[in-house]
């Protein structure tokens, strides 16, 4: 029901591994390979923690009718440096600001995932108003598109699954909700 996008982070993406174990949830992390490059340390952590990671571009690249093969490329070289962290392939991608090529998940072997709930958490910095959003804007089976590169997007992030789980919402990565 949660995924992150953007991270890994140094220290905002641990705190919210750390809002998540406390929780005993699991989240979909969708990272860029830049970050993951500079971050394999915490790669690592979701990984063993039992977090799903996917795909968010090597450098956060919007795919556009001139930029097809870069994109790919990008999506190749991030996968390539997630496996060299986890030793498993990626199967998911979140495209940046959605935008795809059905081509992709034939020649590349990948799933896009997108969003039902988007708080426009990377533009405020209201933490309260960000919440509110999520909480008021969430159903069953929704995917919560959050950032984990912002100190206020994790606290949000936690203060909704809080309220959530006391109107009783489970937590699961995205694999459980499209395939389950």
């Amino acid at each position: 029901m949660t995924s992150a996008d953007d991270g890994p982070h140094p220290s905002y993406t641990a705190q919210l591994l750390d809002g998540l174990k406390e929780r005993g949830i699991h989240a979909t992390f969708f990272v860029t390979g830049e970050h993951a490059e500079l971050h394999p340390d915490i790669i690592e952590r979701m990984f063993n923690e039992g977090h799903l990671i996917g795909n968010h571009t090597y450098s956060h690249i919007q795919l556009t009718k001139g930029n097809r093969d870069k994109f790919k490329d990008e999506l190749i070289k991030t996968n390539e440096i997630l496996k060299e962290i986890t030793g498993e392939e990626v199967q998911y991608v979140r495209p940046p600001y959605g935008s795809w090529d059905k081509s992709f998940e034939k020649e590349l072997n990948m799933f896009p995932v997108l969003w039902t709930v988007d708080p426009l958490d990377w533009s405020s910095r209201n933490v309260g108003r960000i919440t509110e959003k999520i909480v008021s804007k969430t159903g069953e089976n929704d995917i919560i598109l959050m950032h984990d590169y912002y100190d206020t997007s994790v606290t949000a992030a936690l203060q909704a699954i809080d309220e959530l789980l006391e109107e009783g919402y489970t937590f699961v990565t995205v694999e459980e909700i499209l395939f389950d």
